[in-house]
């Protein structure tokens, strides 16, 4: 069986070969500290053996509620922010068919996130929608006082328990949080809510194979035994032998990179169901490496489309990006090309060939376009998306940035600077207890 793999031909050539060697023992090294839990944040490692610890009486359970929450849904709303929904919609988007959203007789709900901004058309507009439509909501949040989804919740369970009364509405909603604390849990008790727990130990960005991610995407309809079977599979990969091993190589890559002056990684695809893949990503790389004045920044691109507008800065811009590019080699349907009798766009040498073809063709090309304008290339190659690899690709990403997060020497696994501006922003609507922060920050917009 085919598994995610590691092209680097088209990246060392930028670097010595001895420096890159020297990589077998710093990413053995970085690794050990995530197995033994040695290293910076340790207390946060519940989704390392994860894919291992996850029982079938536990997928059962997600499956079982997907089940529940579909019979009554059309629709069901993901009240979340950061990890709490861009992992789930990351895979839902990847795995969807690409017209889905259009389809008004679809076998499995529609599935809708709320919570992941401020915008108040946003929320007034998601529930005009929903007026006159049967919905369920599920709610992921540790604390239940997180602001953004917060307010969400707010405005979603107080629509549902107006429309189906209080009894019904608590049917409809499903909350994912703490075991024992919180506002959340304390009303989900109340309520007798159905509820999954988020564990102590693993944080949001990290938390795509616990129920945050497992549930929404199970109630799309897919496959989260083979998801998990996926991770496992790249976990065992992952203590594999350093040639062998893809995690160690794009981690130990990239970090090399860096200290190139390679500070801007970008992620490319050449499949538009990946492009939220990439903010996944970059949520996951940009919160767990951005740090005491260190780390790559994460951009992405969707190829070919943005090679008719940020193409010409990846070419011909500042030398301190890298690319790296997720080629998937299988597609999901066949279209050929046809022929024309007129041939008035000068196409019929492709006749007869698959679009994937000339894709493929684009992305061989781009890659040698830009290993000439100095931007070195890492491929990670798909074998296809589906379930199984996107399971892959997700343990790979976590354990690479870990590792990643290791060679920096910062914890991977806080994110203190996302305290900044919500400090600020309840100083500035004066919520009890920042008085002071109020006065202070007052006097600094006068």
């Amino acid at each position: 069986m085919k598994h995610l793999q590691v092209d680097l031909k088209n990246a060392l050539s930028f670097v010595n070969q001895d420096d890159f060697n020297k990589y077998e023992s710093f990413a053995k090294e970085q690794n050990e500290k995530i197995t033994n839990k040695t290293g910076k944040g340790n207390d946060f490692l519940g989704w390392v053996d994860l894919p291992n610890n996850i029982s079938q009486k536990h997928l059962d359970d997600i499956n079982d509620t997907a089940k529940a929450l579909k019979e009554k849904s059309e629709f069901i709303v993901v009240i979340g922010i950061g990890g709490s929904y861009l992992g789930a919609k990351a895979v839902i988007e990847a795995l969807s068919g690409q017209f889905e959203y259009l389809r008004s007789n679809k076998e499995n709900p529609h599935i809708l996130f709320a919570g992941q901004n401020l915008s108040e058309d946003y929320h007034f507009e998601l529930l005009e929608f929903l007026r006159d439509k049967k919905y369920s909501v599920i709610v992921i949040s540790k604390s239940g006082t997180t602001t953004e989804p917060a307010i969400a919740f707010r405005l979603f369970r107080k629509d549902l328990e107006n429309r189906f009364g209080k009894e019904e509405a608590s049917k409809r909603i499903v909350a994912i949080t703490d075991a024992s604390k919180g506002a959340l849990r304390n009303l989900t008790d109340q309520e007798n809510y159905k509820s999954f727990i988020i564990d102590d130990d693993i944080g949001g960005r990290y938390s795509v194979l616990t129920p945050v991610g497992l549930l929404p995407i199970a109630c799309a309809g897919f496959n989260i035994i083979e998801m998990v079977n996926g991770a496992k599979e790249m976990m065992h990969i992952a203590e594999t032998n350093f040639d062998g091993n893809p995690v160690f190589q794009y981690a130990s890559i990239r970090h090399l990179f860096y200290t190139k002056n390679k500070i801007i990684e970008i992620l490319a695809n050449y499949d538009q169901r990946l492009n939220f893949m990439a903010e996944w990503w970059k949520q996951l790389y940009g919160e767990s490496e951005g740090k005491e004045n260190k780390g790559i920044f994460p951009a992405s691109v969707s190829f070919t489309t943005d090679l008719h507008s940020l193409g010409q800065y990846v070419q011909e811009g500042l030398r301190n990006i890298f690319e790296t590019v997720i080629s998937v080699e299988k597609t999901r349907f066949n279209l050929n090309i046809p022929d024309d009798k007129d041939n008035f766009d000068k196409l019929n040498y492709l006749a007869g060939k698959p679009i994937d073809f000339v894709n493929k063709m684009a992305e061989l090309g781009t890659t040698i376009a830009h290993v000439d304008g100095d931007v070195p290339n890492i491929k990670i190659i798909l074998p296809e998306i589906s379930e199984f690899y996107i399971g892959e690709l997700i343990y790979f990403f976590e354990k690479a940035c870990a590792i990643s997060g290791y060679l920096l020497d910062v914890n991977p696994f806080d994110q203190p600077g996302v305290e900044a501006y919500k400090k600020n922003m309840f100083a500035l609507l004066e919520k009890p207890g920042f008085e002071e922060e109020t006065k202070k920050i007052k006097k600094r917009i006068e």
